[in-house]
């Protein structure tokens, strides 16, 4: 299978960059999404914010996601499909329900986002009780409408995201008992601290050292030192948010250079990698940005790549 343009990632970048690629006039444009749906992170978050940056409104992040994709019609959208490796001259082997495929593309996009450090790349110490959930895998549970995985949890860490587990919290009816930052202050914008504070309800305790996960058969207690004494926080979960890094292990696997810095692949300031059948946007190439921030790389990713076929017509 050859196309013109094959973009890996379907959240706000990859869609983003398929709308240009679209309007301009292709045809073969083939999205390739792992998961069951299109439209990335912004599927799981109930609340409203999402929007304003490119498309000048303000959706919940299933009414934004779902805007995405339509703004994407015309482009083949494939999700299930996985990318196992990346080869030289935009060449791709791509598992599918189908099986194993090679795609091939005169110019290859890279927009897979990014992920939050799990538990373990935190080496967070203790037992390994059930309730540790990252952010993603709790706001799916719960918009998915799986399960309420508990009642009382802490939020570790106080990043935007971790203000997004609080809007999805208050959505399930779970009431978090703390937000918990190692830092010496909180790491969102000022004011999110008097937000959680009185318009959630939780306190926000900063300079904490964790000193680890206390439970059996689940979380019982989060026990951290700070001013020279140790507590315990009672909880019956903990969601480690933040800490984000590029969604890149295929590439780091492959020929492409990558950015020893940010752990993404290495572009130029026209979006291209080292191959130059590849290019790169969106939190792919760094810790996570906003998507509206995100959906504009990958528009602007998607017009250097219309300017690099033109060139090599």
């Amino acid at each position: 299978m050859r196309r013109s343009v094959v973009i890996v990632g379907g959240g706000p970048a990859g869609l983003s960059a398929a709308r240009v690629l679209v309007a301009a006039g292709l045809r073969d444009v083939l999205v390739l999404e792992r998961n069951p749906g299109a439209g990335g992170v912004p599927r799981f978050c109930g609340h409203r914010g999402w929007g304003m940056l490119d498309f000048g409104r303000f959706w919940t992040g299933p009414g934004y996601a779902a805007r995405l994709v339509q703004s994407a019609a015309g482009a083949e959208i494939r999700t299930n499909a996985s990318v196992l490796a990346l080869h030289p001259g935009g060449e791709l082997e791509v598992s599918t329900r189908d099986g194993i495929e090679r795609v091939a593309a005169r110019a290859v996009l890279l927009a897979t986002g990014t992920r939050e450090a799990p538990r373990a790349a935190r080496l967070l110490p203790g037992t390994r009780p059930w309730g540790v959930l990252n952010t993603g895998a709790f706001q799916e549970m719960v918009h998915a409408g799986l399960m309420v995985p508990f009642r009382r949890p802490v939020i570790l860490g106080s990043e935007l995201v971790g203000f997004s587990a609080l809007l999805t919290a208050r959505h399930a009816g779970i009431r978090p008992v703390a937000m918990v930052e190692e830092g010496a202050r909180i790491r969102a914008p000022w004011p999110a601290g008097l937000v959680a504070r009185l318009a959630f309800g939780v306190p926000v305790i900063a300079g904490a050292r964790i000193l680890g996960i206390e439970g059996g058969a689940r979380v019982e207690a989060l026990r951290i030192a700070r001013g020279g004494r140790e507590e315990a926080i009672a909880c019956d979960g903990v969601i480690v948010s933040g800490r984000f890094l590029p969604d890149a292990a295929f590439a780091r696997a492959s020929h492409l250079g990558m950015d020893e810095i940010t752990g993404g692949p290495a572009v130029d300031a026209g979006w291209r990698c080292t191959d130059p059948a590849y290019f790169a946007a969106g939190n792919v190439l760094r810790p996570a940005r906003h998507s509206g921030a995100v959906a504009r790389e990958g528009m602007a990713a998607a017009r250097a790549i219309l300017r690099a076929l033109g060139a090599a017509r």
